[in-house]
């Protein structure tokens, strides 16, 4: 047999975890694993790992596709997330930089790095047994058909752990971003699988900082601002680029571009003085200069967790903050979360 690998099954946002008694079906509720969307097709010859865009995951991680057929007991089509696992026993914690390390050109690159971070793969739905295509059964029957499957399989495959119970989830909301988690998924017990359509629910921790304006990147359409990357001073009074926001309508792409005018660097021929942002694998070739600014506008953010001392993900803008001495905006501000160790997690 030959399986066609799907789009995802995605998820929508939302502010707090939903009550299960509200869903007609009932809810299932998963952590959310920070990592690389994968989906699986063993056929009894060969694997191939897809991700969430279409591209091919398998030459990255061979450790994975060595394990899968040792592991599994027979052909099937799983969904889950690639992770990998970093820290010492007993603190270990999903480490988002030493996964997205593992997409290089290099083979011997991707060998070395499947020797010393070799990833997990955490299923958290079953599509395809054998010939059985099950997408069009309800999860709360594909979740069952998942365990029995898994039952007996070992490191580096696990099944994700989950709970009918709102409370146990809030909890874990809280807890498991201490191993590097995302947030926690709730997911519809009565409903099939559902290719692109965000079904799902996600809830991710949502926070604000006020950050310092670095610079600004033109948009792609050569029209305006595409991002504006944003700063925080650390304890030696460097500033540091810590990520960026974007998003912005076309139309306020170029009202941004007039208001940032009085601020941008400029060199004694009057020019703007371009800096070169900070690349990385997934940039490519794509231009990361930006247009450099005085650090003297503070803005809020909203994000949602932090990656070493970055924003893990592109933060949204929510309000100019003129009231605040860009020197005030350190890391500080910032919220720490407790440690939790990630064994716990996959239990």
């Amino acid at each position: 047999m030959r399986y066609e690998i799907p789009s995802p099954m995605l998820a929508k946002a939302a502010a707090s975890v939903p009550d299960p008694a509200k869903a007609a079906g009932g809810l299932l509720f998963e952590p959310k694993w920070d990592g690389f969307r994968g989906l699986i097709a063993w056929d009894g010859d060969s694997v191939e790992i897809g991700s969430r865009g279409a591209k091919p995951l398998t030459r990255y991680f061979p450790e994975l596709v060595e394990a899968i057929p040792r592991l599994l007991p027979g052909p099937c089509l799983l969904d889950g997330e690639i992770v990998v696992a970093t820290g010492p026993a007993g603190a270990q914690r999903l480490d988002w930089e030493a996964l997205s390390q593992r997409i290089h050109p290099a083979a011997s690159r991707v060998a070395r790095l499947a020797a010393e971070t070799p990833a997990m793969f955490i299923a958290f739905d079953l599509l395809a047994v054998d010939d059985e295509d099950l997408s069009s059964a309800p999860f709360a029957e594909r979740r069952e058909r998942l365990e029995t499957l898994m039952a007996s399989v070992e490191h580096p495959l696990h099944i994700t752990r989950t709970t009918r119970d709102r409370d146990a989830a809030v909890r874990w909301l809280a807890e498991f971003e201490g191993a590097g988690l995302d947030g926690v998924v709730a997911k519809p017990l009565d409903q099939p699988y559902a290719p692109g359509k965000r079904t799902l629910v996600k809830i991710k921790h949502a926070r604000t900082a006020d950050v310092v304006a670095l610079g600004y990147r033109v948009h792609r359409s050569g029209a305006g601002v595409g991002s504006l990357l944003v700063g925080l001073y650390d304890s030696d009074g460097t500033l540091r680029q810590v990520g960026g926001v974007a998003a912005w309508s076309d139309v306020r792409r170029r009202e941004l571009v007039e208001e940032l005018d009085p601020l941008v660097e400029r060199d004694d021929t009057g020019d703007a003085v371009t800096g070169e942002g900070e690349r990385s694998r997934f940039s490519g070739s794509k231009d990361v200069s930006f247009v450099r600014l005085r650090p003297e506008l503070v803005l809020e953010v909203r994000y949602d967790q932090l990656e070493g001392s970055r924003f893990r993900h592109t933060v949204q803008f929510e309000r100019w903050r003129p009231d605040r001495d860009p020197r005030s905006c350190t890391y500080d501000q910032l919220e720490t979360v407790a440690g939790y160790d990630l064994a716990a997690v996959i239990g």
